[in-house]
């Protein structure tokens, strides 16, 4: 009985997820931590030649590829890729439809052939997010400037426990502090919460911007607002994260945006 018991409640909660994600995306997070020129080379030629063309034919759209604006070689560094998926069942299946596209199997050789001792990377990272159900849909920014100029201010918020990251979430949503950033053209792409990562519990959320001085701006602004003083004066969001991660990015030549 106690098997059929906790059968039923696996099943049960994939019914919930696969009901509740249904009408938000998930997001994928790579990081893809380099150390060397033909590392970047290697990984870069993959990710434009084979794995973003790949994404597309199978309806993935809108993919971000990304480099820390601190961009350096002189040690480990990063390439982060944001990836949108219309469900788990696309994200489950992916890697199983990749392995059957011949020419994205032929394109990405080099990488996906590469010899122990000359690795395209040194390790893969990977963080999975449910969208928001107040921004369920990534939305592409709207920016003209340069691209090497522009930032994406990639943030991610740990919270102490999974009641106070719950109420985190809720200042977002019900308390409207997302409401401040489209007031405001923060120009969001994503809010997500993390269902799988090494940092857990903890949200993430991509905001995008002309310059650093626009972004600055932007912030001060944000900070300034009656409505975020507001929320800072409420009890119950008081110390709801722990830690905080914030990442300035810039948008490779080949990224959807």
């Amino acid at each position: 009985m106690k098997t059929i018991a906790t059968i039923l409640l696996v099943f049960t909660s994939l019914i919930y997820f696969s009901s509740s994600a249904k009408n938000k995306e998930l997001y994928q997070i790579k990081t893809y931590n380099l150390k060397s020129e033909a590392q970047l080379t290697v990984t870069e030629n993959y990710l434009k030649d084979a794995y973003l063309p790949a994404l597309k034919k199978l309806g993935i759209k809108a993919v971000g590829v990304f480099k820390p604006k601190s961009f350096s070689l002189d040690s480990i560094t990063k390439l982060i890729v944001v990836i949108p998926f219309a469900s788990f069942k696309q994200f489950s299946q992916l890697e199983g439809k990749l392995a059957k596209d011949q020419q994205y199997l032929a394109a990405g050789a080099a990488y996906l052939k590469a010899p122990y001792n000359k690795a395209p990377y040194e390790r893969i990272e990977s963080v999975l997010l449910t969208a928001f159900s107040n921004h369920p849909f990534l939305t592409l920014p709207k920016l003209d400037s340069p691209r090497a100029g522009r930032v994406y201010e990639l943030r991610s918020y740990e919270s102490a426990t999974e009641a106070i990251y719950n109420t985190k979430v809720d200042m977002f949503i019900g308390g409207e502090e997302s409401k401040i950033f489209d007031r405001l053209e923060f120009n969001p792409v994503f809010y997500g919460e993390v269902i799988s990562g090494g940092k857990m519990p903890n949200l993430m959320y991509l905001t995008s911007f002309a310059n650093q001085e626009s972004r600055d701006a932007h912030w001060k602004a944000f900070v300034d607002s009656p409505e975020w003083k507001a929320l800072l004066k409420m009890e119950k969001y008081k110390n709801t994260i722990s830690h905080m991660d914030i990442v300035f990015l810039y948008p490779t030549d080949y990224s959807d945006y």
